[in-house]
């Protein structure tokens, strides 16, 4: 049996119960070493087999499964966040039904989820916003062209950025182009939830040199929106108003 298991955002203490107790058993744990935080690998038992698939071809982790497999072993896949966003699972789930092996999802704490509990934020306000937006530039993984960030930057949604701190200077490029002010507020954080994590607040006039001062190009969110404006005027949830009635309350007289 085979388990993908979101390893969360990158505290320890931020996998979930299930992805805990699936390690504490696992024979095999193949784990994304350029992402996962390696304190999560302490909850492995002792004896584990422990791969890092950053070193690896896909090819070479599919042996290592179909070896495990033959054996009878447990084996634990862990990806960083949760395994649905940017986790390659499709592929390497379609592996596994060609060769017959069962293998479950085990969901995690996505970062853009623990980067907007760091910032004490909604990533939706009443009347400001009600969407999000959860993307990327293009890179070596190609984006279609009606996914472009200046097409979706449009609809001035909450953006969640993933995989582009590196090319911070064409993502502020293409906000403009979007036609998004240059006063819009702009977040970047770098590894959202461990010890280690660093928050730098903008506008796309000047997060572009903030990044590079700070030298950070990799393992970071940049988070785009006026839900990050901290003076953003927004309306209050009809959910609790005393105006408001639904199915749980009548309305207060």
């Amino acid at each position: 049996m085979v388990y993908f298991v979101g390893a969360g955002p990158g505290a320890e203490d931020l996998i979930t119960v299930r992805g805990v107790n699936l390690l504490k058993v696992a024979d095999v744990v193949i784990y994304a070493g350029s992402l996962v935080n390696p304190e999560i690998l302490k909850f492995c038992k002792e004896g584990a087999k422990i791969f890092d698939s950053a070193k690896m071809t896909l090819q070479e982790v599919e042996e290592e499964i179909c070896k495990a497999e033959e054996k009878n072993f447990l084996t634990v896949r862990l990806h960083s966040g949760d395994p649905s966003i940017y986790g390659t699972i499709r592929e390497q789930g379609d592996f596994l039904k060609s060769r017959g092996i069962k293998f479950e999802v085990v969901p995690g704490v996505s970062s853009f989820l623990a980067a907007a509990a760091s910032l004490k934020t909604e990533l939706t306000l009443p009347e400001v916003t009600q969407s999000i937006i959860i993307t990327r530039l293009a890179g070596r993984t190609p984006t279609p062209e009606r996914e472009s960030l200046i097409n979706l930057a449009r609809h001035r949604t909450t953006l969640c950025i993933f995989l582009s701190v590196q090319m911070i200077s064409e993502v502020v490029e293409d906000l403009r182009i979007a036609e998004l002010p240059n006063s819009t507020p702009v977040v970047v954080v770098f590894h959202a939830s461990r010890k280690d994590e660093k928050i730098l607040r903008g506008t796309l006039e000047n997060i572009s040199d903030k990044v590079r001062q700070e030298n950070i190009s990799r393992t970071a969110l940049i988070l785009v929106g006026e839900v990050f404006n901290q003076d953003a005027n927004y309306s209050e949830s009809k959910l609790y108003s005393a105006n408001f009635s639904h199915m749980f309350r009548d309305k207060t007289l």
